[in-house]
């Protein structure tokens, strides 16, 4: 099918072939789909690198919280504009 879109090409080694014949299991209905198959598999792998990249981001996120105001009065009332002052502009 004529596309614009980038194409991918992934050789089936022997990784590949036994991810896939999990992916059928998996997903009996595409069992005979292997092009099927890969996608299902991009889908999953998608997800679950994207729940986890949330759940670093909210471990950092409580990380940050936990250290709010761990420092008070360690920098003085001014201190980022004096700080300033020596750079260039």
């Amino acid at each position: 099918m004529p596309t614009t879109r980038p194409r991918h090409v992934i050789t089936e080694t022997d990784d590949i072939a036994a991810a896939l014949d999990d992916a059928a299991r998996r997903w009996p209905e595409d069992r005979d789909n292997r092009r099927r198959l890969l996608l299902h598999l991009v889908e999953e792998g998608h997800a679950v690198a994207r729940a986890r990249n949330d759940q670093w981001l909210a471990q950092r996120h409580a990380a940050i919280d936990r250290n709010r105001g761990a420092l008070p009065g360690v920098y003085e009332d001014g201190y980022l504009e004096k700080l300033r002052e020596d750079w260039p502009e």
